[in-house]
Formats: structure tokens, sequence, C-alpha cells
């Protein structure tokens, strides 16, 4: 595993929520990082743990391969892969992403 991947695999292992994304939480610099913050918000996670992948170019290509998912932002729920915006979406409406937030959620 290289080091780009060993520092991916920390981040998605050492939290319980994580998404990659471009730009912050607070900021989101593209339209899909945003819908996936504001989804998240509407779950009530309170332990996000947000990675701007727009700061570090090696994580930025590296995310891509860790999950082999080619787009940004990047979901990871207890160390599993769940998703991109879209998927977080269609989750969220169908009742499910909540399912897998709210279990652990705070």
């Amino acid at each position: 595993m290289s080091d780009v991947q060993q520092r991916i695999d920390t981040l998605v292992k050492g939290n319980r929520v994580v998404l990659f994304m471009k730009g912050t939480a607070q900021f989101p610099q593209c339209g899909f990082s945003g819908r996936a913050v504001q989804i998240l918000k509407a779950c009530g996670v309170a332990d996000l743990k947000t990675f701007n992948v727009l700061e570090d170019p090696d994580v930025r290509q590296g995310i891509k391969d860790y999950a082999n998912w080619p787009t940004i932002p990047q979901l990871y729920v207890d160390g599993e892969f769940v998703g991109g915006s879209d998927i977080m979406m269609e989750m969220y409406e169908a009742g499910e992403l909540q399912q897998v937030l709210g279990a652990k959620a705070a």
C-alpha cells in the first residue's frame, strides 16, 4: 500500500463518518460536495470528519483509486465506502442513509 493509500486508510478507519470533498463543510467548493454535507446534516450527523481534497492533490487522486470510484465527494461510514452525492441522495430519499448513519449517530 502506498503512503497516500495508507493515509487514506487511516482516515477512513479512524473516523466513524468521513467525507472526502472539495472544500470544507463550512465552505464547499462544488455543488456535489455541498449537497453531500447538507444530506449528512439532515441525517443529524454530529461526528463528521471532512477532508478537503483540493488541499492535497495526492489524496485527490488517491481516493479515487482507494474506492475505485471516479468522482468526489466520497462518503465512508464505519470504514465502508457508501458512495458519492447521487447515491447519498438516493439512499437518503429511501431512508437507507439514515439507517446506516442513525444507528450510531449522536
